[in-house]
């Protein structure tokens, strides 16, 4: 897990010659230099499922081409593509280049610079080589150990960039092929999968994924991916519960009233309606974005920054979780409304749909720092304004000092932690207003992380592709923690008697359902406006 930012891009990067074809025959380039404090990864064989897919060209690619930029990969680097369809790897690298070339126009916050680097472009384009094969043909994998064993070194990592349904055959053809046994290869060496999520779509599918792929590799092999966590301002609420002798004392059941959990989105569901019509926002977010939130934010101190120390940590943190019951979760959809129109007016959306686009849950933690504190999630799309953040609300001070002035209420302490789209926190607390007499004002107390740190290209995978190439396992999930988070849920997914949540109709643009409000209502609670910035109340 990487701590210390990236430097700006060198001069000599800067000013590299230009020309951005694939030179498969030509000799490497030198090694672009590291950032200090900071090591290459070792040399291996990245093999990519799903070549030619959306998460290859927007987040794996730009992500590596990133990490060449900062100098972080190996000269013994090798990129293998593996998708359906014959094609030439230097197709493959150009639709790629020119893909990487529009987000760099579009979003220069994810490239150094705003722009490709000509000189590490080239780097990393010398080191890709497609390869046509179905996923589901032995031949596929017979062929892909032919071209590992004719490498360099042992070390390899499969990444599965694909659709869950290929999770299990890809995992099983690489066992059979003895593609996942560690010390193949000419000069022996890891090997490592890596899994996208949906890892399962429930405590049953989890497990039965959990045991074929472990029937074939070892738990210190399997890599579960949340990109959530991948995230800088996602991987700082550790410094700022540990670095901090303000915070920690107070993080617990006697200070804490109620910790919220929001992961908003404007946007609907995108052209996706077929994936969306099987899953919903419940199981897409809720048990594995929000709860990794939720861990981080409540796991005990862990005795090192060791993977498997934090990891145990946050183990101990999912099982504490009390099951969740219909009666803790209110599910939404959006319809027409300021924002557009309507769920079941989107693409490949049935007429009738009762999918959620909107889920919000109670949660209890039962242990001895956070029992009766409840922890509210929600996640929603078409909602009034994009937005990920932590909100930790503090107890109220006893209000006796201040009856006899002219205070109806204390505005609560709450320390925000803004994930995306701004990148920083906030602390409300209470001061005297200006005058004669004892009134009391509600302030506001921030920091942007713009303000103090030179901004660092990113897309959210760099750090979990540099650590799964250093055998660092802090970022990823371990099965235990996958399954016992879906059995947290399992009671929502497959209800009893109580019977399935009902769907509540919100309109597009809005803050979602007012049963939502309700949920919250029957603790004392409230949740933190959406459009709300300030304790002032403005947008």
């Amino acid at each position: 897990m990487s701590t210390t930012p990236n430097p700006p891009v060198s001069s000599d990067q800067r000013n590299a010659t230009p020309g951005l074809s694939c030179k498969l025959s030509a000799n490497p380039q030198d090694a672009l230099s590291s950032p200090a404090g900071k090591k290459p990864a070792p040399p291996c064989t990245l093999v990519i499922f799903g070549a030619g897919g959306d998460l290859t060209k927007r987040l794996l690619m730009p992500a590596l081409y990133n990490l060449a930029v900062d100098g972080l990969l190996d000269d013994g680097m090798r990129i293998i593509g593996v998708n359906h369809g014959e094609r030439e790897t230097r197709e493959w690298c150009d639709d790629l280049h020119t893909s990487l070339q529009q987000f760099a126009a579009d979003k220069a916050s994810t490239f150094h610079a705003g722009k490709l680097d000509d000189n590490a472009w080239n780097w990393v384009a010398q080191r890709l080589e497609y390869m046509a094969g179905e996923f589901e043909s032995d031949d596929t994998f017979a062929k892909l150990k032919q071209k590992l064993d004719q490498s360099t070194g042992g070390n390899a990592i499969f990444y599965l960039a694909v659709g869950a349904r290929f999770f299990k055959p890809i995992a099983d053809r690489l066992g059979k092929a003895g593609l996942l046994k560690e010390g193949d290869g000419a000069n022996g060496g890891f090997r490592r999968l890596v899994i996208e999520k949906p890892f399962g779509t429930d405590l049953a599918s989890a497990r039965d994924l959990n045991a074929h792929i472990l029937s074939y590799a070892q738990e210190s092999q399997v890599y579960r991916i949340d990109h959530f966590l991948g995230k800088d301002t996602v991987q700082s609420i550790l410094a700022v519960r540990f670095a901090n002798a303000m915070f920690e004392p107070v993080w617990r059941r006697e200070y804490i009233d109620c910790v919220q959990i929001t992961a908003a989105e404007t946007i609907g569901v995108e052209g996706r309606g077929r994936f969306y019509e099987q899953t919903g926002a419940f199981r897409d977010m809720v048990p594995n974005h929000l709860f990794q939130l939720l861990g981080i934010v409540a796991m005990e101190p862990p005795n090192s920054f060791d993977a498997e120390a934090v990891r145990n940590k946050k183990a101990e943190l999912f099982d504490a979780i009390q099951p969740l019951t219909p009666d803790d979760v209110v599910f939404g959809q959006y319809e027409n409304g300021p924002a557009g129109v309507g769920y079941r007016e989107e693409p490949d959306v049935a007429p009738g749909s009762t999918t959620e686009t909107y889920a919000a849950a109670r949660v209890f933690v039962e242990n001895w720092r956070w029992a009766g504190v409840p922890f509210y999630l929600r996640t929603g799309k078409r909602l009034a304004v994009r937005r990920t953040e932590i909100s930790v609300q503090l107890k109220p001070v006893p209000f006796r000092l201040f009856r006899d002035t002219p205070v109806n209420a204390l505005t609560p302490n709450v320390l925000t932690l803004r994930i995306d789209p701004t990148h920083g926190s906030s602390f409300d607390f209470n001061v005297k207003a200006p005058g004669p007499v004892m009134r009391v004002g509600a302030v506001q107390s921030s920091f942007n992380y713009d303000d103090f740190f030179a901004e660092s290209a990113n897309v959210g995978y760099e750090t979990l592709l540099y650590d799964c190439m250093l055998g660092d396992a802090t970022l990823f999930q371990r099965a235990d923690s996958i399954e016992t988070s879906w059995r947290a849920v399992d009671d929502v997914l497959h209800p009893g008697s109580g019977g399935a949540v009902a769907v509540r109709g919100y309109a597009a643009g809005s803050d979602g359902p007012a049963e939502a409000d309700a949920l919250l209502a029957r603790d004392g609670h409230v949740w933190r406006p959406l459009r709300q910035n300030t304790p002032g109340g403005k947008p």
